[in-house]
């Protein structure tokens, strides 16, 4: 039987994941700081499709710990999905180090920690694929947000650098850029429809990533050609742009 874990398994995203998953009838590792949050969604998912879920403290902040998670884990998974993510304000962040640097931990330090520990263990085993959910807004620094873009715009380097590191060790890695997500974290942020994606989308698009070995996917194909020209712009001209 495959194991799928997923860190950060208390976004809405995850659980999304988590469902589709679960109907596949693979063992789950569900992997948060906050697991008794999960603990009436594991027994649905139990009752429903008659999976084998397992609830794991994961603290992403807490880095040392990282390796003592990774080796307590039975069996070891084969499929790692990385969704946690901590946008912050970049009003406050500017101002306050101690909420910078939750930004920046969240979002890089702590996720490269335990990509880390993982990508070796696969790469010993010749197996495996992991998945980063990143950003677009990693792709340019904005004045609305440039700290956590900073922060996902080395998540996103860190993963094609793992990526052309794995290849030839048969392990898969796959960045995944959604841009808005309907989700807690943009509430009371009013985003454009056709440029925010369903929770149930971003996770299918998950799922067809892995099974498609997909190098870097964006959910909502609108952000690529957004990006790309957004990329184009001049420096002198989008400094002066109000983003």
């Amino acid at each position: 039987m495959q194991t799928v874990l997923i860190l950060g398994a208390t976004s809405t995203v995850a659980m999304e994941l988590a469902t589709i998953y679960a109907r596949k009838g693979i063992h789950l590792q569900l992997a948060s700081r906050q697991i008794r949050r999960l603990s009436s969604f594991k027994s649905d998912l139990e009752i429903r499709f008659n999976a084998k879920v397992d609830l794991v403290e994961f603290d992403v902040e807490n880095t040392e710990s990282h390796s003592d998670f990774y080796l307590s884990l039975e069996p070891r998974p084969s499929l790692v999905v990385c969704l946690f993510g901590h946008l912050g304000k970049q009003d406050e962040a500017v101002v306050d180090w101690k909420i910078a640097s939750r930004i920046l931990n969240v979002n890089f330090v702590g996720a490269v920690s335990i990509m880390n520990i993982i990508s070796r263990d696969f790469k010993a085993k010749r197996k495996g694929v992991l998945v980063g959910v990143s950003s677009v807004a990693g792709e340019r620094g904005r004045q609305s947000n440039f700290i956590y873009g900073s922060a996902k715009a080395g998540f996103t380097t860190y993963l094609s650098g793992l990526r052309n590191e794995m290849v030839t060790n048969n392990v898969h890695v796959v960045t995944i850029n959604p841009g808005f997500i309907r989700s807690k974290m943009i509430a009371g942020i009013d985003t454009p429809a056709i440029l925010t994606a369903s929770p149930h989308k971003v996770a299918l698009a998950i799922v067809k990533s892995v099974e498609k070995r997909k190098d870097v996917v964006y959910v909502l194909w609108i952000w690529k050609w957004i990006m790309f020209v957004i990329k184009l712009i001049p420096e002198f001209l989008f400094k002066r742009l109000n983003l």
